[in-house]
């Protein structure tokens, strides 16, 4: 027997993980490395909502601290294409692995670093000018996750099931948001001197740890077979972002469209939290709770959503979310808004629902635009581009708002004119579900 037979009838190590394992491995690696590294990214956006206006921007009146906040809170979105362009490239070029690493360290680093940053009362305007550079870097590693984790995942799953893999992704984000409120629910309920004072810097010290077991989960994942081939075969573009603008830019302006979607997102999670506890009285961990309870609806939604795209397509269900979406909102902002804690659960649950169908279809519907020696890059640049609307969401909706009970209308015009937009470019996409992973991309090259 030759001994290349032999090798394959060796039976595979615990530690090397055989084909068939791999997708559910991949999978796994990118739900609890998303979870952890959105775990820091989502504490940031309760913060700036219920507690940095009086922490970091103390000095001034609290209607425009409030502004400053989400502000900053934007601010980080900023930083997401620049991260998106350096990241895409160096995924593209060098692999998905070692990038993915690298976004885990600076999530981590930058997170531990806002829980221990003094006050605006400790060290005057120094303070929020610090804080707002470190929430850049936050920006910076987010832009490089979700691409790079869907990346990972999507090219380790078979072409019949790549959108239910590669959703996970997002429920790890999703379980990342749920984790970051459920620590900040107790820490809510301090007194204020306490909340204001030092509770407020327990969930960002917690990155700590949330880093230390991100790294561990993510550094044994093997890079993708994909990318290898690519590599193997000496087809690794020398400049991504130039082969990507050059052969893909009607795919990149696709996806930069379709990710108006995240507003919706952010909207729920940082603006409403603020305008009804502000506005409204409602009490702060009545909100918490309903953007928990969304999220957990969310979480076992999203698989269902995906295996549903997998058989009838990525388009169906992604444009009926968004078009969902823009229809729920109006009676969404009514029940968040009349006090009734069943009203407000009923509203975050029905939302939640529907939205977590474009949620949980964007990680291969964007992907699959695609052909790999750009995948990294394409996604990347297309969706945090798209998402520095969702990003300043918050703030512009500040803004619009309203005197009155109905105050919240042009904010759900707003927010629904871009779920509208998003459904209208998804619309033009090419639906990729029955192409084979090795074609994606290709016919528009």
């Amino acid at each position: 027997m030759s001994l290349t037979s032999t090798a394959s009838l060796r039976a595979p190590s615990a530690s090397e993980p055989t084909q068939s394992r791999l997708p559910n491995r991949a999978a796994l690696v990118s739900f609890v490395g998303s979870m952890l590294e959105y775990y820091d990214f989502f504490i940031y956006g309760t913060a700036a909502a219920l507690i940095f206006p009086k922490v970091f921007f103390a000095n001034v009146a609290p209607g425009t601290a409030t502004l400053l906040a989400l502000l900053s809170f934007g601010i980080g979105y900023i930083a997401r294409p620049v991260g998106a362009v350096i990241l895409g490239h160096f995924g593209d070029r060098i692999g998905r692995k070692t990038v993915l690493l690298f976004t885990l360290v600076v999530m981590g680093f930058s997170t531990l670093a806002i829980g221990l940053l003094p006050d605006a009362k400790t060290i005057g305007n120094a303070a929020p000018i610090i804080l707002t550079l470190l929430r850049l870097l936050q920006g910076l590693s987010a832009a490089g996750e979700q691409s790079g984790a869907n990346s990972l995942t999507l090219e380790h799953s078979a072409n019949s099931n790549r959108a239910f893999f590669t959703s996970w992704t997002l429920s790890g984000t999703q379980a990342g948001a749920i984790l970051a409120t459920l620590v900040f629910i107790p820490v809510s309920s301090m007194p204020e001197d306490q909340l204001l004072s030092w509770g407020w810097r327990i969930p960002f010290l917690l990155s700590a740890l949330v880093l230390l077991v991100a790294y561990l989960v993510r550094r044994t994942m093997p890079e993708t077979p994909v990318f290898e081939n690519i590599k193997d075969k000496a087809q690794v573009a020398r400049f991504p972002v130039i082969a990507l603008l050059r052969d893909y830019w009607p795919d990149v302006l696709r996806v930069i469209v379709c990710a108006l979607i995240a507003t919706v997102s952010t909207l729920t999670a940082v603006f409403a939290l603020g305008y009804a506890t502000s506005k409204f009285g409602v009490a702060r961990p009545t909100m918490l709770w309903a953007g928990v309870l969304g999220n957990v609806v969310a979480l076992f939604a999203q698989p269902l959503w995906a295996l549903l795209a997998d058989r009838i397509g990525r388009k169906p269900v992604f444009i009926g979310g968004v078009l969902g979406c823009a229809a729920l909102l109006f009676p969404y902002f009514m029940l968040v808004t009349s006090g009734s804690t069943p009203a407000i659960f009923t509203a975050a649950i029905g939302l939640y629902i529907i939205y977590s169908a474009p949620n949980a279809i964007w990680p291969s519907f964007y992907a699959e635009m695609f052909e790999a020696r750009v995948r990294y890059s394409g996604t990347a640049i297309g969706t945090q581009l798209g998402f520095l609307a969702a990003g300043f969401t918050p703030l512009v909706s500040a803004s619009l708002v309203g005197e009155g009970p109905n105050g919240w209308i042009p904010v759900a015009i707003f927010v629904g004119g871009c779920c509208v937009a998003s459904a209208a470019a998804a619309m033009t996409a090419r639906e990729t579900h029955k192409v084979d992973i090795a074609d994606l991309g290709k016919r528009r090259a």
